[in-house]
């Protein structure tokens, strides 16, 4: 007889692994499923974990490949925007040793893990699996959705899916930079972003993210890296960014976490913080669920106010900032990052930067005199939708 279990989650990424081991605290019935044979395997993520979010994970300091202090924001044109807080403000992680280690933890707590088991489909309050084991049914009573970006869950119910999706690619490459400071490149990659992450000594991880031709900007952005054009990568990726909340995160027994969601952070595309946060609120509503033994979707539908009261209004202002920054030309970068550059906006962005609620800070720079020679450039691009 198939066992029923209280909660199922599909996908062991943080979010996923969260939510599972939380659960299991409670003293849930948890089973995980995971498709592939590892955890945090294929990586993709740029694996930049402010402090906060990599307390939220809680695990050990070994995932952790190099620490750090600042950031230089380099424009195309020539301005540079340099900062360094005196102080560590994110780690640079291994994903496959963080994944690891928190679906570790869930599985210590209690959950069953279940590893090259893929979610095929849904019937009912029962999701059919293909993995090592064969095809197996698994019944629930809630079920997780914390399968990323090109969740299957999502399309076999039929969920809205995120209004915006970004193509990604990185590499690990043999190069020198200073070790205290990731470095931006907006020009790279129109739209977005490029970035060159210090992963330890001589070691450093180029990648950028657009809505189209990502692949040939790599190659031109990554040229510029690299010593010799035939220096073979050490590690070569691609992945996909969600961008905009799905418009409804849970229904019909289930709930969706992180990047399934929607939940990637728009300024920086980091998805870890916000998916652990939401795994966080899905666990608390989960056992209130289990508790009452009610799973309908006013119980379940607490879930999505908890979460938005926690970061919503900064995903929202983060893709009013997406969207202003698909109008901005070189030129306008260069202008921005010059006027950025000013001594008392420096100290504002060390004092208040924030990787992971950058609200704060973009509020106190509007009120800077040094940054009224671009109200033209911010109107036109979408300011007063800030």
């Amino acid at each position: 007889m198939t066992r029923q279990y209280d909660v199922v989650v599909v996908g062991g990424g943080p979010a996923g692994s969260t939510c599972a081991r939380l659960c299991a605290e409670q003293g849930l019935s948890v089973c995980l499923v995971e498709e592939h044979g590892a955890a945090g395997i294929p990586v993709q993520c740029a694996g930049l974990l402010s402090l906060n979010a990599f307390r939220e994970c809680e695990v050990s300091m070994a995932p952790v490949l190099a620490t750090v202090r600042g950031a230089r924001v380099v424009s195309s044109l020539g301005p540079v925007l340099e900062f360094d807080a005196g102080s560590p403000r994110a780690h640079v992680v291994d994903r496959a040793v963080l994944d690891r280690e928190m679906l570790r933890r869930a599985a210590e707590a209690g959950a069953e893990v279940r590893m090259k088991t893929s979610f095929a489909d849904r019937r009912g309050n029962r999701i059919l699996t293909r993995g090592v084991n064969g095809k197996e049914e698994i019944p629930f009573e809630v079920l997780v959705a914390a399968d990323g970006a090109r969740s299957r869950v999502a399309r076999v119910m039929g969920m809205p899916r995120p209004p915006v999706f970004l193509a990604g690619l990185q590499a690990d490459i043999l190069y020198r930079m200073d070790e205290s400071k990731v470095e931006i490149y907006p020009d790279a990659s129109p739209g977005f972003f490029g970035w060159a992450i210090p992963i330890g000594p001589g070691r450093a991880r180029i990648g950028l993210a657009g809505r189209s031709g990502t692949l040939e900007r790599f190659r031109r952005f990554i040229s510029l890296f690299r010593e010799d054009s035939h220096d073979a990568f050490v590690h070569l990726v691609s992945g996909t960014i969600p961008l905009g909340t799905m418009a409804r995160t849970y229904g019909d027994r289930a709930l969706f976490v992180g990047d399934c969601a929607g939940m990637a952070k728009p300024t920086s595309g980091g998805g870890v913080y916000t998916g652990v946060r939401a795994a966080r609120h899905a666990a608390v509503v989960i056992g209130e669920a289990a508790a009452s033994g009610d799973f309908g979707d006013r119980m379940l539908s607490r879930y999505e106010r908890a979460w938005k009261e926690d970061f919503g209004s900064e995903l929202d202002q983060g893709m009013r900032l997406f969207r202003m920054r698909q109008r901005l030309s070189e030129e306008d970068m260069a202008r921005i990052i010059s006027a950025l550059a000013d001594p008392a906006i420096v100290d504002d962005i060390t004092r208040l930067g924030d990787m992971d609620r950058p609200g704060r800070l973009v509020r106190r720079l509007l009120t800077r005199p040094a940054l009224y020679p671009l109200l033209g450039i911010l109107i036109r691009s979408g300011l007063r939708q800030i």
